[in-house]
């Protein structure tokens, strides 16, 4: 089970926002101030706000100009998209959690038990989406666990239940990925050649994501990793090469004693 956020029919509301905040009783303990990024006023996902609407202005046309006359429907545009936890196939905090805090759900989906978390931070740095955050007021680590709560009664999860435009969508993954490549292949037919999928491929660093997005420019410019990476993919080959490391020294110590004997 899975996000899939089309954002290209995100108008902005923050009802995401709010329906996660109430549903998860999330402290107000980020400022709610204007950063400058036009309309944006959470500036990004945190240990208490877990889902972030992202605003972009652009002077750059919706479309692609069709004939004469035509010029591309405007030369500004404000992009906006609600950014979530991705809930990773290959999830690095999962690898790095000494506790066993993290874990994955029966529905695939990862989430933070809070009172087994010991607030070390390891999956806070490990997350290749700098998705992970701790709250200062405890210590402990807090994320999107994708409303389990309301899953595990077979209910829509709380940011998915408010999105008015149907922008956020929830279910089977396999689904909303049909969905998803018949959505970008109508924009494509009408002009907006620059949509895209990101997070979908299970080819990628993270081998795909629970929660994965249409995006209508390059994903740096929605503040989103062009090629994410499992942050601990190399750390088989790394245990090896320090075994062998300490395994030479060790040799090179017992050589010289043996040396210094005779």
């Amino acid at each position: 089970m899975g996000f899939f956020t089309d954002t290209s029919v995100c108008i902005g509301c923050k009802a995401c926002e709010v329906a996660c905040k109430e549903w998860n009783q999330l402290p107000a303990d980020d400022p709610l101030e204007f950063t400058g990024m036009s309309f944006d006023n959470t500036g990004q996902l945190s240990a208490s706000t877990w889902r972030h609407v992202a605003f972009i202005e652009q002077r750059k046309p919706m479309r692609a100009p069709t004939g004469a006359g035509d010029d591309g429907a405007g030369d500004l545009r404000l992009l906006m998209a609600s950014d979530v936890c991705k809930h990773c196939t290959d999830a690095a905090c999962l690898d790095v959690c000494p506790t066993g805090s993290l874990l994955r759900t029966e529905f695939g989906t990862v989430v933070v038990q809070e009172d087994v978390c010991n607030g070390c931070g390891y999956c806070v740095s490990a997350c290749p989406y700098g998705v992970l955050d701790k709250r200062e007021r405890d210590g402990r680590v807090w994320k999107c666990t994708l409303c389990y709560d309301r899953l595990v009664d077979d209910l829509t999860p709380a940011c998915a239940k408010a999105c008015p435009t149907e922008s956020i969508q929830y279910g089977p993954l396999d689904e909303l990925l049909e969905r998803a490549a018949a959505r970008v292949r109508d924009l494509h037919e009408d002009g907006v050649t620059d949509a895209r999928l990101y997070g979908h491929d299970p080819a990628d660093g993270v081998r795909g994501n629970g929660a994965f997005f249409l995006l209508l420019d390059r994903p740096e410019v929605y503040g989103l990793p062009p090629a994410p990476m499992d942050t601990t993919r190399d750390l088989p080959s790394i245990w090896r090469h320090a075994a062998a490391a300490a395994l030479t020294l060790a040799a090179g110590v017992a050589a010289a004693f043996a040396l210094e004997r005779r």
